[in-house]
């Protein structure tokens, strides 16, 4: 018997928009299930461990291909992780029981053994309200922390999501991370931030550098990877300024990652002058 007949198959499923992604992890955590399958993605707990998103594909139908598994090369490679991870559940999500078994079935998984709908742990009004969101504003969540999809949604990641969570009775409440996306289909287009958001945030983190006196130019350059920067500054007088601008590089990319969720590609910065006080 394969090692992937072994394993315990569960179903999570609701229409489209109704909030599955949103309440993945708690149904995981209900049933004792540390492995879930989400639009073409294996996670584990709170890490991606194989796949990618089908929500990053250009079209609609792009995405039911990549969320089903049809083609080879993605189908193998998920299949290759439940072989070295050796799962003993799995959560499949998917609009309809349909979809679901699909996905058993084309990743070699045996029958699915238990069906949880959304119905059953959301409120109608919950699921209306994520509708809702859906439709009007084009956001989708993925049951995994913003840094675990940097690399693969940078410029499209909207918001990280923080839900304060309990793994049972008495135990300590923990925090569960997942990331709201916008899709590139998306009609409402593609996510970027404003020049004058960066300089705020280089503005912010110079304020809390005691070597830079302050930033004199800022430049964006956006592109689909991430954006390139690039920086004059005052630098005080008595500092070592290599030091003191690889130090302030650092913390301006580690503050625009957490603040935007976007990987810059390129920032140069060029000490311009120094300020004696």
């Amino acid at each position: 018997m394969s090692l992937l007949h072994n394993i315990q198959v569960f179903a999570f499923v609701g229409p489209s928009g109704t909030g599955k992604s949103y309440r993945a992890q708690l149904v995981a955590n209900e049933n004792d299930i540390n492995y879930i399958i989400d639009d073409g993605l294996f996670i584990k707990d709170n890490e991606i461990i194989a796949g990618i998103s089908a929500k990053k594909a250009p079209t609609k139908i792009e995405t039911v291909k990549q969320a089903l598994f049809i083609e080879n090369n993605e189908k193998n490679e998920i299949t290759k992780a439940i072989k070295k991870y050796k799962p003993d559940k799995i959560l499949i999500l998917g609009t309809s029981d349909d979809m679901v078994q699909k996905i058993a079935e084309n990743l070699g998984l045996p029958k699915i053994s238990k069906y949880i709908y959304i119905s059953d742990i959301a409120t109608e009004e919950e699921m209306e309200t994520a509708r809702r969101i859906r439709t009007t504003e084009g956001k989708h969540v993925i049951p995994v922390p913003t840094f675990e999809l940097k690399k693969d949604f940078s410029g499209y990641i909207l918001d990280p999501l923080q839900i304060f969570k309990s793994k049972g009775r008495g135990a300590k409440p923990y925090i569960s991370e997942k990331s709201i996306i916008r899709p590139t289909f998306s009609y409402l287009g593609k996510f970027t931030i404003s020049d004058n958001v960066f300089r705020q945030i280089l503005e912010h983190v110079s304020d809390k550098n005691d070597d830079i006196y302050k930033v004199v130019k800022c430049r964006v350059d956006n592109y689909e990877e991430g954006p390139y920067i690039y920086m004059e500054v005052i630098i005080k007088y008595g500092c070592n300024i290599i030091d003191s601008i690889n130090q302030f590089k650092h913390r301006v990319i580690k503050e625009i990652s957490n603040l935007t969720a976007m990987n810059v590609q390129k920032m140069d910065v060029v000490a311009k002058g120094i300020h004696i006080s």
